[in-house]
């Protein structure tokens, strides 16, 4: 019985981190992020991942926040994506879930896979920002 409600436990627990997950990414919204100056934030993520939910929540975070210490983060556009999308993974050639990237000026500036500290996540963001 109690092997049951560990089962239990952990498919709720799995489930609500799948929830949390969408694809928000659209090439051409990407894109017009990119022509308008912004710094596009892109994340992957697959279902059951609890470090992409654990990346996904440090962003939204970011985003809802908008400041952090002397910097704002509103010149930012963020976007997630399912990584089984073949589509956007090879646009991106991202092969694994929990992949961050950063782009600027048409460019990607930074790349991690599997990063899900708050302070190197935001560090990453105001480096960029600088850049």
């Amino acid at each position: 019985m109690k092997k049951i409600f560990v089962l239990i436990f952990c498919l709720f627990a799995f489930n609500a981190n799948a929830s949390e997950k969408e694809t928000t990414f659209n090439k051409e919204l990407f894109d017009k992020a990119q022509s308008e100056g912004k710094l596009v934030i892109v994340s992957s993520w697959i279902k059951y991942c609890s470090s992409c939910a654990g990346q996904m929540k440090i962003l939204k975070t970011a985003k809802k926040e908008g400041v952090l210490s002397d910097i704002k983060f509103d010149n930012i556009e963020y976007f997630s994506f399912d990584v089984t999308n073949e589509e956007i993974s090879k646009l991106l050639k991202v092969q694994y879930q929990t992949t961050l990237l950063i782009f600027k000026d048409n460019k990607e500036i930074y790349r991690s896979v599997g990063e899900t500290t708050k302070d190197l996540l935001y560090e990453a963001i105001k480096a960029s920002m600088k850049t």
